[in-house]
């Protein structure tokens, strides 16, 4: 039997979900007369990568490194979810909660794969995946890059190189002049400022793990005869960064070239920053996060906003979580408040139409992910309340996929995916957020 042929057929995942959603529904319908109605418009979705869930993408920076030795992966992304075949199962899914925005990336390394060759199968592929989320009701909000690039890029130095910016461009206009028609929304990079979260949370330059990163680098620098290979999550923050800046200035530009009509922002990674003590560095570590980017925000048509926790920052610099607080399986505070927080630094700082593109919490306890999904959803209420157009509640993630260099141990998805056939299973949390997007109560 083919792996194929137990896949589960459209009709039976949406009456599936509908029936479980229903023999939920009587006491929290209840509660939820009580919520206020999401503005009109709004945005219910989840947010997925091409390289967490696709799998196979053999031609990227990120394959090299996670099968190289040494490496700072746990795991191989491998076949991941397989979602590149099987994305309209996980449409279906997503259609089937009731969504109606489904946030995915696509692949610069599949659609080129050489240095100025591109794939047009790849790029059909897209254009069949963009279709089925129109097909479905879904809108695409498309992820132009989500830190992986093509394995050739890496070798040339990456985002270290100053022509890096006009390459990444090429790419983008390319994209869009085939599938921009079909795209609803569109973001440069995922989480621009990730290289400053970075030098705030200094692990990678304090422990073993750093070690091993740099040696993983080094390997793969000799292996690939590139002494100037750079990984965008494992390079020097300060070239990258300023490179990516351009990047996106000339990305924004020539995605308008191809449709002028698109909007086009970025998504930042925003964590709530908490000043302890005297003479802490709070205000310092929230300069080093965003750099400049929440000016390159402001120079963009939105920004997506993505929250998982807060920073706590003292005189010397991060501090623990207090001792008692709930830790999700990353190792982070358990802190939905944080969301709140960072929409009105985001609706005060940048000013910007305001879309919550991820939040979500790692954890093999589905309750609380339901009580994580209830309290942020909590937060972005209090904020439309308080007059912030909130425009988008995305979950991180549909599907229990690869989480980079922690590999498939930790799980932020609403659906299960067995690892060996990739059945998907939904979980009590994917059936709460349907029942809050059919209802379009927030």
């Amino acid at each position: 039997m083919t792996i194929a042929s137990t896949r589960p057929t459209r009709r039976q995942i949406v009456a599936g979900a509908t029936g479980l959603v229903a023999a939920m529904a009587t006491a929290p319908a209840r509660a939820l007369a009580v919520r206020r109605k999401a503005p009109e418009g709004f945005l219910w979705g989840t947010a997925i990568s091409a390289h967490q869930s696709e799998g196979g993408n053999t031609a990227s920076d990120s394959w090299l490194l996670e099968t190289n030795k040494p490496t700072a992966f746990v795991d191989p992304s491998g076949d991941a979810c397989d979602s590149y075949h099987r994305y309209e199962e996980d449409l279906d899914i997503a259609a089937s909660l009731g969504l109606n925005c489904y946030r995915f990336g696509i692949e610069w390394a599949r659609i080129e794969p050489a240095e100025g060759m591109f794939s047009e199968a790849a790029l059909d592929h897209y254009v069949r995946v963009l279709e089925a989320c129109r097909a479905r009701g879904l809108m695409p909000m498309v992820t132009y890059n989500h830190f992986t690039v093509p394995l050739w890029f890496a070798m040339r130095g990456g985002f270290e190189v100053a022509d890096g910016a006009d390459l990444f461009a090429r790419f983008c206009g390319r994209a869009t002049e085939r599938l921009g028609p079909l795209i609803g929304m569109a973001t440069t990079f995922n989480e621009a400022n990730i290289l400053g979260l970075r030098k705030v949370i200094p692990r990678f330059a304090s422990d073993a793990a750093a070690e091993n990163a740099r040696a993983m680098i080094a390997a793969a620098a000799r292996r690939t005869n590139s002494p100037k290979f750079s990984s965008m999550l494992f390079g020097d923050p300060d070239k990258i960064d300023r490179v990516m800046l351009d990047a996106h200035a000339k990305a924004y530009a020539a995605i308008k070239a191809a449709r002028s009509d698109l909007p086009v922002g970025v998504t930042l990674s925003m964590q709530e920053i908490q000043g302890v003590g005297e003479d802490h560095r709070g205000k310092e570590a929230e300069e080093t996060m965003y750099g400049g980017w929440i000016e390159a925000a402001r120079q963009s048509d939105f920004v997506g906003v993505q929250t998982y926790s807060r920073l706590r920052i003292g005189p010397k610099g991060l501090l623990p979580p207090t001792p008692g607080a709930p830790l999700t399986d990353m190792g982070y505070e358990n802190y939905p408040p944080a969301v709140g927080h960072t929409i009105r630094y985001a609706a005060r700082h940048i000013g910007k139409p305001l879309y919550l593109t991820e939040t979500g919490i790692g954890t093999t306890d589905d309750a609380a992910r339901i009580a994580f999904i209830k309290a942020t959803m909590a937060e972005v209420s209090k904020c439309i309340d308080d007059g912030i157009d909130v425009k988008a509640y995305l979950y991180w993630s549909l599907l229990d996929n690869f989480e980079w260099t922690s590999g498939y141990a930790k799980k932020f998805g609403l659906v299960e995916v067995d690892r060996k056939t990739f059945k998907r299973t939904l979980k009590p949390s994917a059936r709460y957020l349907g029942m809050r997007a059919k209802a379009n109560r927030i």
